[in-house]
């Protein structure tokens, strides 16, 4: 494992517009007034949205095909770079992890998971979470804040340049599955999407957007023209022991939720894919899955088995092999598809929220000891 501390020099830009919240058909009338007063052609908006959502600038001074007194007065005005990077570790087996902080010192984390075939890129939606899902680190530190449009797609842009440099190719696929629900940002996530989609020109299919359940959301997505794909962290078949797992049941329960998901995949025609975490002895018998068999019958769904990542503070383990695999016969038998997910970058606590924590008891430790140190 290797760790890296890094700082970059873009914090800082409070009260300045940020271009990243907007898509690029935007810039001309949003950069318009300054063009003007600077007596510059209308082109310019064109070639600023081409620096910043194809060229992935992070800053106005590398805009060089502009004039210098545009550039002065467009770093006054305006921001494209709202993210500092505080900390970047790269696993064992090639996972790199993010941690981010933001202009007024909150930190989200985003994943780079390489594979043979391609790179996928894991982002926050939100500033820690308050939906409190017992097996999720990120709900341990509670809600912060929302992510705005720009900060997300910042997690995109500086981790494709990561990407290309690290493992020599771009990200292939984007999954909302980091920090926070992003159903609960849905402003903030649809215009992120369409900023993604149509500003960076990724394709929607190759972007995934994941909840535990929120079904106004779900319903939002599907209305959506562009086939963004959908995954549901599910991680129980029945309402008391999901509502254990993932409180948001009492409030969406699984009927409202396989509801929504009907009308998502008959709007959109999509396989969707089911999150499923593996607890030893809690959320793994074989009576449970073909439960999760039931629920699935009318569906064209995918069970994603994940096991368990342990979290400090838990008694929880894992699901040892034979259970897995017990779980996933059962589900086949009854003509589910599933397959097992390799945990990726456990030597440098990439499971959601994990890292942060880990890096903030790392902090309160060297505060103790600075304070010991004192006279």
């Amino acid at each position: 494992m290797k760790i890296v501390f890094l700082m970059s020099d873009n914090a800082g830009t409070a009260g300045r517009h940020e271009l990243l919240n907007h898509h690029p058909d935007e810039y001309g009338a949003i950069l318009g007034p300054t063009l003007i007063e600077l007596q510059q052609p209308a082109y310019r908006a064109r070639q600023i949205a081409g620096w910043v959502h194809e060229r992935f600038a992070a800053g106005f001074n590398a805009m060089t095909d502009l004039p210098a007194d545009l550039r002065t007065l467009l770093d006054e005005r305006f921001s494209v770079s709202p993210l500092e990077m505080a900390f970047q570790a790269r696993s064992r087996d090639g996972t790199v992890k993010h941690l981010w902080r933001l202009r007024d010192g909150e930190q989200v984390e985003s994943v780079l998971i390489p594979s043979r075939e391609r790179v996928t890129l894991c982002l926050s939606s939100q500033a820690g979470c308050a939906l409190a899902c017992r097996f999720c680190a990120t709900g341990d530190f509670g809600f912060r804040r929302q992510l705005s449009a720009a900060e997300i797609v910042a997690q995109f842009r500086d981790a494709e340049l990561v990407s290309r440099h690290v493992f020599g190719r771009g990200i292939a696929n984007v999954v909302y599955m980091g920090m926070g629900e992003p159903m609960a940002n849905l402003d903030a996530v649809l215009a992120s999407l369409s900023i993604l989609h149509g500003g960076f020109g990724f394709g929607a299919r190759r972007i995934t957007v994941s909840t535990v359940g929120l079904v106004p959301g779900i319903r939002a997505l599907a209305a959506r023209p562009e086939p963004f794909r959908l995954a549901v962290s599910l991680h129980a078949p029945e309402h008391s022991l999901r509502q254990m797992l993932v409180p948001i049941e009492k409030r969406y329960p699984i009927p409202d939720l396989f509801a929504a998901l009907r009308e998502y995949q008959e709007a959109k025609g999509r396989r969707i894919t089911f999150e499923y975490t593996m607890i030893d002895r809690v959320n793994d018998s074989v009576e449970l899955a073909h439960s999760l068999a039931d629920l699935l019958q009318d569906l064209d769904g995918f069970v994603n088995l994940i096991p368990y990542n342990p979290i400090p503070g838990r008694d929880w383990r894992p699901s040892p092999a034979e259970r897995i695999e017990a779980f996933v016969g059962a589900l086949e038998s009854r003509g589910v598809e599933a397959a097992v997910r390799r945990p990726r970058g456990r030597d440098i606590a990439a499971a959601c929220g994990q890292l942060r924590l880990e890096r903030e008891g790392m902090e309160v430790e060297e505060r103790v000891e600075g304070l010991d140190g004192e006279s």
